[in-house]
Order: structure tokens, then sequence, then C-alpha cells
């Protein structure tokens, strides 16, 4: 006897359940690369070995030195710029080695991202895998990331000449960069999780949630300025620097503005009132949503930020006590980049998901 045709409609949203469900975990795949990437680009900074690799091959890169006489050749050309001139002059080899692993790791790691990006998202497009809406944003993404390689290398070519260290504008953009692809890409894998839509947010609650997002990756600029300038060592104690609530040593460069920017005992007392500022932004949010007519899941996630906020507050703070040990500044990073995440999570819970092909609500 024959069997009954399965029902067209049951079909077409158990297909696009399966669909977003793949799309979903290989943009969250791809989020936790890039979490990883920023620690190991934080590791790289914090090693200064950065400028160990001088040339940006997209392609050839990828092959490290093979050979006694390829190692001779890239630590040649690494006596060639000032921070060996400089700072590392009688390096031997083998330290040379220690820093070159790790810019080849990060450089390695971003070609990685690339590829699993791009492969799956062509095969996912031919498949017919990829809804019409998010081809443009999966797009965008994908000319994020080659931006973000340009990039990479616009800052490191800022120190290869005139200068041991890169250009801490260079290193924030480039690090903000890197957290906005992971907003955007985890924004998107968000919108596909079937989750219930909620109708009625109150009105504060929605305002807030953008703001946090945005507060944080201020903060995170900030943070580049600071590991640009290694101003996390320019005072070690809290909750004063130098023995003072605001050191007068902040306004030591003329023009003033310059002090923003330049001035390492500015930026890292500019990066703590950051900090302070986003901890009493993201109370606020929780304080709004608990007094607030939001939904239970809208409230547990203003506290989950808040519980966040508070370990990456912590996690600060002792990073400068401890002088920047390693272990503490990528925590303090890694941090950063869950707060984000988590920050997104309730933007996009407020939003709520990208409403089904089907025209039929998904909910979990």
């Amino acid at each position: 006897m024959p069997m009954e045709d399965e029902n067209p409609i049951e079909a077409a949203i158990e297909r696009e359940r399966g669909n977003r469900n793949l799309l979903r975990w290989w943009l969250y795949f791809v989020c936790l690369m890039i979490l990883v990437m920023v620690v190991v680009g934080g590791a790289t900074r914090l090693t200064d070995s950065g400028l160990s690799i001088t040339e940006w091959k997209p392609v050839h890169g990828i092959i490290p030195p093979l050979s006694a006489s390829d190692w001779h050749d890239e630590f040649e050309k690494y006596r060639q710029i000032p921070e060996y001139q400089l700072q590392n002059a009688g390096m031997s080899l083998d330290a040379f080695k220690t820093i070159f692993w790790w810019e080849w790791g990060h450089r390695f790691l971003g070609r990685m991202i690339g590829l699993v990006f791009a492969i799956p998202l062509i095969v996912f497009w031919l498949s017919g895998r990829i809804e019409t809406r998010l081809k443009p944003k999966l797009l965008f993404l994908l000319a994020l990331g080659g931006l973000q390689g340009f990039i990479g290398w616009w800052m490191v070519k800022s120190g290869l000449v005139d200068r041991v260290d890169v250009s801490q504008y260079r290193l924030a953009v480039h690090l903000t960069l890197a957290c906005v692809i992971f907003a955007y890409a985890f924004w998107i894998a968000r919108g596909l999780a079937p989750h219930t839509t909620t109708r009625d947010v109150p009105r504060h609650v929605a305002i807030l949630a953008p703001v946090v997002v945005l507060a944080i990756l201020a903060q995170v600029f900030l943070g580049g300025l600071v590991a640009g300038l290694d101003a996390g060592l320019a005072s070690n104690e809290w909750p004063k620097m130098l023995g003072e609530w605001v050191p007068e040593a902040i306004w030591d460069l003329a023009p003033i503005w310059l002090n923003w920017f330049e001035n390492p005992i500015s930026v890292q007392f500019n990066h703590r009132l950051g900090g302070y500022l986003l901890f009493v932004l993201i109370l606020a949010q929780a304080w709004v949503a608990l007094r607030s007519g939001a939904e239970r899941q809208h409230k547990r996630r203003t506290l989950l930020i808040v519980l966040i906020g508070f370990v990456q507050l912590a996690l600060g703070i002792l990073t400068v006590l401890w002088e920047v040990p390693l272990h503490a500044a990528l925590a303090h990073q890694a941090v950063a980049v869950v707060l984000l995440a988590a920050a997104i999570a309730h933007w996009r819970g407020i939003v709520g998901p990208y409403s089904p092909v089907t025209g039929l609500e998904v909910r979990a």
C-alpha cells in the first residue's frame, strides 16, 4: 500500500529549520575562531611579535621557513627594521623564532577564518541553503573580512619604518574591526535561532540594548590604544593612578587633544574611566529591565551581562595591579568579546529572529 505523501508545508518548515540550524552553527564556529584570533592577536602584541614578519604574502606566506637558509633570510629581513636595531639588537635566532611563530600563527589563523567562512558560503549558496535576504549580509561579512586582512598589513607596515611598534591608531582600528565582524556574524547567527519573538518590549529596554553594544565597541577601541602604547604599564596602582585620582600627567602633551591618543597616562586613565562608565550603563540596563514589564528572558540576559561585566572589570583591575601579565591581559581581551556576544544576544532577542520564509513563526 503506498505511503501517504508528506505534508508539503511541514516539509518546507523542516527544510528551512535544517538550513537555518546549519548556517547558525557555521557562523557560531566562525565567531569562536574570531574570539581565538583576538586572543592570539593580543599575545602577538604583548610578546612584541607583530613585526617579526616584514612582508605581506597573502598566499605564499602560509608556508613558514622550512630550512636553515629560510630562517636566516627571514631573520635578516627583521634585522633591517628599527625594532631590531633599537630594541632587540643582538637577538638570537632562537629568540627570533619564538616571536616569528606568534605572528605566523596569527596570520595563519586569519587565513583559516577566511577559508572557513568563504568555502562553506559558496557551498551553501550553490546548494540553495541560504535565504535570499541573508545573501547580501553574508557577502558584506566576507568583504569586512577582506578589509580586516588589509588593515592588518596596514597596521604592521606602520612599524617597519621610524618606529619600534605599530601605530596605536591602526592597532585600535584593527582590534575594533575584528570585534565588529564578530558582532555582525553573531547578530546574523542569533537571528537564525529558533526562539520566540517578542511583540512588546518596553521602550527604554529596547533603546539601551544597542547603546550598550556601541559602548562596548568604544571601550574596545580605547583598549586598542592601551595595547598600542603599552599604556597598561603607565601606572600599576588602583583605584588611584600615580597616587592621584586624576593624575596631572594626563595633560602633559600639547595640543591637549593629543593626550587622548598619545599620552600613555591619559590613555590608561580614559580606558579606566570608560570601563567604569560602561559598567554603570550595564547596571542601568539591568535595573530598567527588572523594573519594567520586560519578559523574563530579557531580564535574565541583562543580569548575565552584569555578571560578565563584573568579571571583565575585575580582570581589568587585576591586569593593572599585576603589571600586565600575559595570562591576565589575554583573559581580559577574551572576556571583552564574550561580553560583546552577550550584549548582541540581548539586543537580537529584543529585535527577534528573522521571519521564516515559509511565513509561519518558528518557535523553540
